[in-house]
């Protein structure tokens, strides 16, 4: 496979097209009048090795090759896909996705010019394309053999390390075309331990968009060290009494709360059908002044970083909520043309197979002023929790309940027997508004968190700082 793709020429070389191609497609692709059409070529390669019982038992290797061609007219999409690059097949697809529009008066596409960035926002120093399976072994082993000797509680541990490299070309009807090269890593673990009969679990990941520079040893101790502590906290954790009370936010992984609770319900496809509880919200206050609220594809290496997202627009740092006033949606093509604004770059799909939507990529709030052991003071009876799992949410309502897998008590300002196993339940933007203070200690969880929404999935990234919410219903005993 050839890497020394530098911009949109070699990339069309790579996928076996033509600017001439490219241009019969697009022409094609609006000749029943739509307003806009775009091309989006990908080629993915995947692998995966698992360490279970001690030995690395199960390698695996994939490769994904297609393109897709979308055309819009008014707020109505067609799209197609073929798993090939061949020209019939790409018109058969462009003739498919042109009949949403049927006016009949043919619309031409502008020449295609390239764009690049200065520089990638995920440069890659060893591509995972060029490190064979036995350079990856060593460290799944390493992780297993730590696990086991930092507990002698440690029964069994397994281990996976995903990598992916993807090439996307893409190009549409108003000219622009760009080539990205697209790492992800992860490493992931799981520990179980037994104590007495007693049999407890917890796991452990990071993922960034790396080349194999992402395997160090200080990734593999911590993870290591992670997941063992996790997995011993939950022999001495107790289900606490349950009701409605003062809740603490552990800076990094309580982001995931702010991401399915109220950063679906500022996606704009959600708001331009008026699904969303903050649809008619823009430009008035949703919080307290002190807090802010990011959506940022531009964080170096991160999984939710986009150089370009999947409709051509480059990626930028949103404020979805600015000093507590709710400044803007997460916009796509489509929405940013209905609410009169330029897109924000959160146009994402899954694969070359379906068409892109407005996502999220890396959501977090930004710091404030206090310091987390300041926050735990004001409380008398709570919870801290640091650790959930899996939750539903009502995007229209907002309603959500979390399944908190972690935590600790909080008695007369101070943390003290760690708890485990309870929900959290409330309303989202009712959470937003009752965030009465903001730690300066923002941390941005980089572990491998994956979005579902409308049947696809994407690579995203949540962080927080400590926060209290005034009040939640917990449902312990």
């Amino acid at each position: 496979m050839n890497r020394t793709i530098t911009g949109v020429a070699d990339a069309m070389q790579h996928f076996g097209v033509t600017a001439a191609d490219l241009n019969r497609v697009l022409v094609a692709a609006l000749e029943k009048g739509g307003d806009y059409a775009d091309l989006y070529f990908e080629h993915s390669f995947n692998n995966s090795i698992t360490l279970l019982d001690g030995h690395v038992n199960s390698c695996s290797a994939n490769i994904d090759y297609g393109m897709g061609v979308r055309v819009l007219c008014g707020d109505q999409t067609g799209y197609a896909y073929v798993e090939g690059t061949g020209l019939e097949d790409m018109l058969r697809a462009a003739r498919t996705a042109a009949r949403i529009a049927q006016t009949g008066t043919a619309c031409q596409p502008s020449p295609i010019a390239g764009r690049n960035l200065a520089a990638s926002r995920y440069a890659v120093l060893q591509p995972w394309e060029e490190t064979a399976v036995s350079r990856k072994i060593p460290h799944l082993e390493r992780l297993n053999e730590q696990a086991f000797a930092l507990d002698r509680r440690v029964c069994k541990v397994q281990a996976c390390l995903l990598d992916s490299t993807t090439h996307v070309l893409f190009c549409n009807s108003l000219g622009m075309a760009y080539y990205d090269y697209r790492p992800l890593a992860t490493f992931a673990v799981t520990c179980v331990m037994e104590q007495d009969g007693r049999v407890e679990s917890g796991n452990a990941s990071r993922s960034l968009r790396l080349g194999a520079e992402f395997l160090t040893e200080a990734l593999v101790d911590g993870l290591a060290r992670e997941v063992v502590e996790k997995t011993a906290l939950l022999f001495r954790a107790v289900k606490p009494r349950g009701g409605e009370m003062p809740v603490v936010m552990a800076a990094g992984s309580s982001g995931i709360l702010l991401h399915e609770a109220i950063g679906h319900a500022f996606e704009a496809d959600f708001n331009r059908k008026g699904i969303s509880i903050f649809s008619d919200r823009l430009g008035k206050q949703v919080c307290h002044p002190s807090i802010s609220v990011v959506d940022d594809g531009t964080l170096e290496h991160n999984r939710g970083a986009v150089n370009f997202d999947d409709e051509g627009v480059e990626g930028q740092k949103t404020y979805l909520v600015h000093e507590g006033i709710l400044s803007s949606y997460l916009h796509d093509r489509i929405s940013a043309r209905h609410y009169g604004v330029e897109p924000t770059g959160n146009g994402r799909r899954d694969t070359f197979r379906c068409p892109p939507i407005p996502r999220m990529r890396a959501t977090y709030m930004e710091s404030g002023r206090l310091d987390e052991a300041d926050i735990v003071a004001t409380v008398d009876r709570g919870i801290y929790v640091d650790n959930f799992t899996n939750g539903q949410v009502q995007i229209g309502a907002g309603d959500f309940t979390f399944y908190v897998k972690s935590g600790y008590l909080i008695e007369g300002g101070h943390l003290t027997q760690p708890i485990r196993d309870i929900n959290i339940i409330g309303n989202g933007p009712q959470a937003l508004a009752d965030i009465t203070m903001v730690a300066g200690n923002l941390q941005i969880d980089n572990s491998a968190w994956t979005c579902g929404k409308d049947g696809q999935s994407c690579p995203v990234t949540c962080g927080m700082p400590t926060v209290l919410v005034r009040r939640l219903t917990v449902g312990g005993e």
